[in-house]
Protein backbone atom coordinates (compact mmCIF):
# COMPACT_ATOMS: atom_id res chain seq x y z
CA UNK A 1 0.00 0.00 0.00
CA UNK A 2 2.57 2.41 0.83
CA UNK A 3 4.09 2.35 -2.98
CA UNK A 4 0.40 3.28 -4.35
CA UNK A 5 0.33 5.88 -1.92
CA UNK A 6 3.74 6.99 -2.87
CA UNK A 7 2.99 7.25 -6.23
CA UNK A 8 -0.65 8.47 -6.01
CA UNK A 9 1.38 11.52 -4.25
CA UNK A 10 3.83 11.83 -6.86
CA UNK A 11 1.62 11.73 -9.65
CA UNK A 12 -1.07 14.13 -8.11
CA UNK A 13 1.33 16.59 -5.97
CA UNK A 14 -1.42 19.18 -5.29
CA UNK A 15 -4.36 16.79 -4.62
CA UNK A 16 -6.30 16.09 -0.87
CA UNK A 17 -5.50 12.49 -0.11
CA UNK A 18 -8.53 10.48 1.22
CA UNK A 19 -7.87 7.66 2.95
CA UNK A 20 -10.39 4.78 4.59
CA UNK A 21 -10.13 1.93 6.01
CA UNK A 22 -11.06 -1.49 4.25
CA UNK A 23 -11.90 -4.52 5.67
CA UNK A 24 -8.71 -6.11 4.71
CA UNK A 25 -6.57 -3.68 6.00
CA UNK A 26 -6.72 -5.40 9.83
CA UNK A 27 -5.68 -8.19 11.44
CA UNK A 28 -7.04 -10.11 11.66
CA UNK A 29 -8.71 -9.45 8.60
CA UNK A 30 -12.83 -7.62 8.96
CA UNK A 31 -12.22 -7.11 12.59
CA UNK A 32 -12.85 -3.38 13.71
CA UNK A 33 -12.72 -2.64 17.32
CA UNK A 34 -15.15 0.03 18.63
CA UNK A 35 -13.21 1.54 20.99
CA UNK A 36 -9.06 2.12 22.05
CA UNK A 37 -9.16 -1.14 23.68
CA UNK A 38 -5.81 -2.50 22.60
CA UNK A 39 -6.67 -4.21 19.86
CA UNK A 40 -5.92 -1.70 17.32
CA UNK A 41 -3.15 -3.59 15.01
CA UNK A 42 -3.48 -2.32 11.96
CA UNK A 43 -0.92 0.61 10.69
CA UNK A 44 -3.90 2.85 9.98
CA UNK A 45 -4.64 3.42 13.76
CA UNK A 46 -1.85 4.90 14.07
CA UNK A 47 -2.27 7.89 11.78
CA UNK A 48 -5.80 8.58 12.79
CA UNK A 49 -8.15 9.11 15.92
CA UNK A 50 -9.23 6.04 18.00
CA UNK A 51 -11.98 4.87 15.45
CA UNK A 52 -10.26 5.31 12.11
CA UNK A 53 -13.11 8.07 11.01
CA UNK A 54 -12.18 11.64 10.55
CA UNK A 55 -13.94 14.95 8.95
CA UNK A 56 -11.74 16.87 6.35
CA UNK A 57 -12.50 20.72 5.26
CA UNK A 58 -12.60 21.17 2.21
CA UNK A 59 -10.85 24.44 1.56
CA UNK A 60 -10.22 24.63 -2.42
CA UNK A 61 -13.64 24.55 -2.81
CA UNK A 62 -16.31 28.10 -3.65
CA UNK A 63 -18.94 26.83 -1.35
CA UNK A 64 -18.30 25.56 2.69
CA UNK A 65 -17.49 22.02 2.09
CA UNK A 66 -16.19 19.02 4.38
CA UNK A 67 -15.43 15.34 3.76
CA UNK A 68 -16.61 12.67 6.20
CA UNK A 69 -14.64 9.84 6.53
CA UNK A 70 -16.70 7.30 8.27
CA UNK A 71 -14.85 3.65 9.24
CA UNK A 72 -17.90 1.25 8.42
CA UNK A 73 -16.30 -1.89 8.94
CA UNK A 74 -17.72 -1.18 12.31
CA UNK A 75 -20.47 -2.28 11.08
CA UNK A 76 -19.96 -5.02 9.05
CA UNK A 77 -21.66 -8.44 10.12
CA UNK A 78 -18.50 -10.51 9.76
CA UNK A 79 -17.14 -7.90 12.13
CA UNK A 80 -17.37 -10.10 15.78
CA UNK A 81 -16.00 -7.99 17.79
CA UNK A 82 -18.64 -5.29 17.63
CA UNK A 83 -21.80 -7.36 17.37
CA UNK A 84 -23.00 -6.67 20.92
CA UNK A 85 -22.27 -2.31 20.51
CA UNK A 86 -24.95 -0.13 20.21
CA UNK A 87 -22.50 2.56 18.82
CA UNK A 88 -18.73 0.87 18.16
CA UNK A 89 -16.62 3.74 18.78
CA UNK A 90 -18.96 6.04 19.32
CA UNK A 91 -19.09 6.54 15.21
CA UNK A 92 -22.59 7.23 15.19
CA UNK A 93 -23.03 10.04 18.03
CA UNK A 94 -19.70 11.74 15.64
CA UNK A 95 -21.46 11.38 12.22
CA UNK A 96 -24.61 13.29 14.17
CA UNK A 97 -22.88 16.38 15.69
CA UNK A 98 -20.41 16.32 12.27
CA UNK A 99 -23.94 16.86 10.21
CA UNK A 100 -25.45 19.31 12.95
CA UNK A 101 -22.67 21.57 12.73
CA UNK A 102 -22.31 21.22 9.14
CA UNK A 103 -26.22 22.49 8.75
CA UNK A 104 -25.21 25.03 11.12
CA UNK A 105 -21.85 26.69 9.27
CA UNK A 106 -23.58 26.00 5.93
CA UNK A 107 -21.46 23.29 4.47
CA UNK A 108 -22.64 20.77 2.24
CA UNK A 109 -20.63 17.53 2.54
CA UNK A 110 -19.45 14.17 1.12
CA UNK A 111 -19.57 11.09 2.79
CA UNK A 112 -17.18 8.44 2.39
CA UNK A 113 -16.11 4.64 3.58
CA UNK A 114 -15.54 1.32 2.32
CA UNK A 115 -18.22 -1.31 3.10
CA UNK A 116 -21.45 0.17 2.04
CA UNK A 117 -25.24 -0.19 4.05
CA UNK A 118 -27.91 -2.42 2.27
CA UNK A 119 -27.15 -6.09 0.71
CA UNK A 120 -24.71 -7.09 -1.88
CA UNK A 121 -26.80 -7.25 -5.40
CA UNK A 122 -25.10 -10.15 -6.91
CA UNK A 123 -26.27 -12.45 -4.29
CA UNK A 124 -29.54 -12.48 -2.71
CA UNK A 125 -30.38 -11.54 1.28
CA UNK A 126 -26.59 -10.99 1.65
CA UNK A 127 -26.71 -7.48 4.05
CA UNK A 128 -23.34 -6.07 5.00
CA UNK A 129 -24.44 -4.07 7.95
CA UNK A 130 -25.75 -5.79 10.85
CA UNK A 131 -29.66 -4.86 10.87
CA UNK A 132 -29.46 -2.42 13.99
CA UNK A 133 -26.48 -0.67 12.36
CA UNK A 134 -28.17 -0.44 8.92
CA UNK A 135 -31.06 1.13 10.55
CA UNK A 136 -29.51 3.51 12.81
CA UNK A 137 -27.47 4.91 9.36
CA UNK A 138 -30.35 5.10 7.05
CA UNK A 139 -32.29 7.06 10.23
CA UNK A 140 -28.81 10.11 10.15
CA UNK A 141 -29.47 10.30 6.29
CA UNK A 142 -32.96 10.86 6.33
CA UNK A 143 -32.27 13.27 8.89
CA UNK A 144 -29.47 15.02 7.80
CA UNK A 145 -29.83 14.53 3.56
CA UNK A 146 -29.99 18.29 3.16
CA UNK A 147 -26.22 19.12 3.71
CA UNK A 148 -25.17 15.83 1.92
CA UNK A 149 -23.91 16.24 -1.37
CA UNK A 150 -23.16 12.52 -2.19
CA UNK A 151 -21.90 9.04 -0.80
CA UNK A 152 -19.27 7.16 -2.18
CA UNK A 153 -18.66 3.85 -1.28
CA UNK A 154 -16.78 0.75 -2.47
CA UNK A 155 -16.44 -3.10 -0.86
CA UNK A 156 -17.90 -4.88 -3.68
CA UNK A 157 -15.62 -4.39 -6.25
CA UNK A 158 -18.57 -3.64 -8.69
CA UNK A 159 -20.03 -0.97 -10.13
CA UNK A 160 -23.45 -0.01 -8.69
CA UNK A 161 -25.25 2.41 -6.27
CA UNK A 162 -27.56 2.87 -3.83
CA UNK A 163 -31.15 4.99 -2.86
CA UNK A 164 -32.18 6.81 -0.15
CA UNK A 165 -36.30 8.12 0.55
CA UNK A 166 -38.12 10.03 2.87
CA UNK A 167 -40.59 7.71 4.77
CA UNK A 168 -42.71 9.71 2.14
CA UNK A 169 -41.08 7.87 -1.20
CA UNK A 170 -39.23 11.71 -2.36
CA UNK A 171 -35.54 10.27 -3.27
CA UNK A 172 -33.22 12.53 -0.87
CA UNK A 173 -29.96 10.95 -1.35
CA UNK A 174 -27.73 8.17 -3.74
CA UNK A 175 -25.20 6.62 -2.86
CA UNK A 176 -22.49 5.43 -5.42
CA UNK A 177 -20.67 2.47 -5.40
CA UNK A 178 -17.77 2.35 -6.53
CA UNK A 179 -15.22 -0.53 -9.04
CA UNK A 180 -12.22 -1.89 -7.56
CA UNK A 181 -8.64 -1.54 -9.33
CA UNK A 182 -8.21 -5.25 -7.95
CA UNK A 183 -9.07 -7.32 -10.43
CA UNK A 184 -11.38 -9.67 -7.72
CA UNK A 185 -13.51 -12.61 -7.95
CA UNK A 186 -16.00 -13.03 -4.88
CA UNK A 187 -15.55 -15.91 -2.39
CA UNK A 188 -19.51 -15.57 -1.36
CA UNK A 189 -20.68 -19.08 -2.12
CA UNK A 190 -23.59 -19.36 -4.84
CA UNK A 191 -22.38 -16.17 -6.57
CA UNK A 192 -21.74 -16.52 -10.42
CA UNK A 193 -20.01 -14.30 -12.42
CA UNK A 194 -19.01 -12.43 -9.67
CA UNK A 195 -15.30 -11.36 -11.16
CA UNK A 196 -14.27 -7.52 -12.32
CA UNK A 197 -12.13 -5.62 -14.43
CA UNK A 198 -9.76 -2.97 -13.11
CA UNK A 199 -11.56 -0.27 -12.96
CA UNK A 200 -11.06 3.80 -11.58
CA UNK A 201 -13.66 6.69 -11.76
CA UNK A 202 -13.25 10.21 -11.98
CA UNK A 203 -16.54 12.63 -10.02
CA UNK A 204 -17.06 15.88 -11.93
CA UNK A 205 -18.88 18.55 -9.31
CA UNK A 206 -19.58 21.46 -9.10
CA UNK A 207 -17.05 23.67 -6.99
CA UNK A 208 -19.77 26.63 -5.75
CA UNK A 209 -22.17 23.84 -3.92
CA UNK A 210 -20.56 20.41 -4.35
CA UNK A 211 -23.30 19.13 -6.67
CA UNK A 212 -21.85 15.82 -8.24
CA UNK A 213 -22.95 16.43 -12.31
CA UNK A 214 -21.59 13.65 -13.27
CA UNK A 215 -18.89 10.51 -12.85
CA UNK A 216 -16.66 9.07 -15.68
CA UNK A 217 -15.43 5.62 -15.59
CA UNK A 218 -12.32 4.11 -16.82
CA UNK A 219 -11.37 0.57 -16.84
CA UNK A 220 -8.72 -2.08 -18.07
CA UNK A 221 -9.90 -4.73 -20.05
CA UNK A 222 -7.67 -7.77 -18.64
CA UNK A 223 -9.01 -9.87 -21.75
CA UNK A 224 -6.93 -7.96 -23.75
CA UNK A 225 -4.37 -6.83 -21.83
CA UNK A 226 -3.50 -10.57 -21.25
CA UNK A 227 -3.45 -11.12 -24.71
CA UNK A 228 -1.80 -7.63 -26.16
CA UNK A 229 -0.64 -4.93 -23.37
CA UNK A 230 -2.76 -3.33 -20.81
CA UNK A 231 -4.39 0.24 -21.63
CA UNK A 232 -6.75 2.21 -19.47
CA UNK A 233 -9.58 3.27 -21.55
CA UNK A 234 -12.67 5.33 -21.09
CA UNK A 235 -15.81 3.20 -20.48
CA UNK A 236 -18.83 5.39 -19.58
CA UNK A 237 -19.86 9.08 -18.52
CA UNK A 238 -22.93 8.42 -16.13
CA UNK A 239 -25.08 10.86 -17.44
CA UNK A 240 -24.56 10.08 -20.87
CA UNK A 241 -25.17 6.34 -20.34
CA UNK A 242 -28.62 6.69 -18.89
CA UNK A 243 -29.64 9.88 -20.31
CA UNK A 244 -30.09 12.28 -16.91
CA UNK A 245 -29.04 15.82 -16.49
CA UNK A 246 -26.94 15.15 -12.99
CA UNK A 247 -26.27 12.45 -10.61
CA UNK A 248 -28.80 13.95 -8.06
CA UNK A 249 -30.60 11.81 -6.18
CA UNK A 250 -33.73 12.63 -8.04
CA UNK A 251 -32.23 11.74 -11.17
CA UNK A 252 -30.88 8.55 -10.07
CA UNK A 253 -34.02 7.24 -8.81
CA UNK A 254 -34.84 8.02 -12.89
CA UNK A 255 -32.05 5.46 -13.30
CA UNK A 256 -33.69 2.90 -10.78
CA UNK A 257 -37.24 3.33 -13.14
CA UNK A 258 -35.13 2.61 -16.49
CA UNK A 259 -33.00 -0.07 -15.45
CA UNK A 260 -36.37 -1.67 -13.74
CA UNK A 261 -38.62 -1.06 -16.95
CA UNK A 262 -36.76 -0.85 -19.80
CA UNK A 263 -34.20 -4.61 -20.66
CA UNK A 264 -31.91 -2.35 -22.96
CA UNK A 265 -31.45 0.05 -19.67
CA UNK A 266 -30.94 -3.18 -17.53
CA UNK A 267 -28.42 -5.15 -19.43
CA UNK A 268 -26.54 -1.87 -19.89
CA UNK A 269 -25.89 -1.37 -16.34
CA UNK A 270 -25.26 -4.80 -15.64
CA UNK A 271 -22.62 -4.74 -18.12
CA UNK A 272 -20.92 -1.48 -16.04
CA UNK A 273 -21.57 -3.63 -12.57
CA UNK A 274 -18.68 -5.77 -13.63
CA UNK A 275 -17.06 -3.25 -15.14
CA UNK A 276 -17.63 -4.73 -18.48
CA UNK A 277 -16.50 -8.32 -17.18
CA UNK A 278 -19.30 -10.16 -17.76
CA UNK A 279 -21.10 -9.77 -21.00
CA UNK A 280 -23.59 -11.86 -20.37
CA UNK A 281 -27.20 -11.39 -20.19
CA UNK A 282 -29.48 -10.43 -16.75
CA UNK A 283 -32.40 -12.20 -16.94
CA UNK A 284 -35.46 -11.93 -14.83
CA UNK A 285 -34.24 -13.18 -11.17
CA UNK A 286 -30.97 -11.25 -11.78
CA UNK A 287 -32.84 -8.05 -12.35
CA UNK A 288 -34.92 -8.48 -8.84
CA UNK A 289 -31.52 -8.74 -7.56
CA UNK A 290 -29.84 -5.63 -8.61
CA UNK A 291 -33.27 -3.65 -8.79
CA UNK A 292 -34.02 -4.59 -5.21
CA UNK A 293 -30.36 -3.65 -3.91
CA UNK A 294 -30.77 -0.78 -5.67
CA UNK A 295 -33.64 0.62 -4.49
CA UNK A 296 -34.22 -0.80 -1.21
CA UNK A 297 -31.09 -0.47 1.50
CA UNK A 298 -33.50 -1.16 4.24
CA UNK A 299 -33.75 -4.56 5.59
CA UNK A 300 -37.35 -4.85 5.58
CA UNK A 301 -38.22 -2.84 2.44
CA UNK A 302 -35.73 -4.99 0.71
CA UNK A 303 -37.05 -7.98 1.46
CA UNK A 304 -40.76 -6.98 0.47
CA UNK A 305 -39.10 -6.00 -2.77
CA UNK A 306 -37.83 -9.58 -3.80
CA UNK A 307 -41.00 -11.16 -2.86
CA UNK A 308 -43.46 -8.88 -4.82
CA UNK A 309 -40.97 -8.42 -7.92
CA UNK A 310 -40.05 -12.83 -8.04
CA UNK A 311 -44.53 -12.81 -7.57
CA UNK A 312 -44.62 -10.91 -10.56
CA UNK A 313 -42.15 -13.06 -12.47
CA UNK A 314 -43.96 -15.56 -11.39
CA UNK A 315 -47.39 -14.43 -12.37
CA UNK A 316 -46.37 -13.39 -15.65
CA UNK A 317 -44.56 -17.02 -16.70
CA UNK A 318 -47.85 -18.16 -15.42
CA UNK A 319 -50.18 -16.44 -17.91
CA UNK A 320 -47.45 -16.95 -20.89
CA UNK A 321 -48.29 -20.78 -20.21
CA UNK A 322 -52.01 -19.92 -20.20
CA UNK A 323 -51.54 -18.31 -23.36
CA UNK A 324 -49.64 -20.92 -25.36
CA UNK A 325 -51.91 -23.79 -23.56
CA UNK A 326 -55.42 -21.95 -24.37
CA UNK A 327 -55.16 -21.77 -28.09
CA UNK A 328 -54.54 -25.68 -28.62
CA UNK A 329 -57.13 -26.52 -25.88
CA UNK A 330 -59.79 -24.17 -28.14
CA UNK A 331 -58.59 -25.74 -31.03
CA UNK A 332 -59.57 -29.34 -29.88
CA UNK A 333 -62.56 -28.48 -29.23
CA UNK A 334 -63.39 -27.03 -32.48
CA UNK A 335 -62.36 -30.71 -33.73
Amino acid sequence: MRCELRTFLLTFKFALLIIFLPNQAVTPTNLSVGSDSGHNVSFFFLSVPSGAYYSEELKDVGAAGRMIVLNTNLYYDSNSLTANMKDPGDQFQWLEDQLNNANLKGEKVYIVGHVPPGYFEKKRDKPWFREEFNKRYIEIIQKHHRVIQGQFFGHHHTDSFRMFYSDSGTPVSSMFIAPGVTPWKTTLPGVENGANNPGIRVVEYDRQNLQVFDIVTYYLNLTYANKVSPRWEKEYRLTEAYQIPDCSAQSMHDVVKKISNDSCYLQKYYKYNSVSYDLEACNKTCRVDHVCAIREVDFNKYKECVKTESSSIRHMFELTVLFIVMPVYFFTFDL
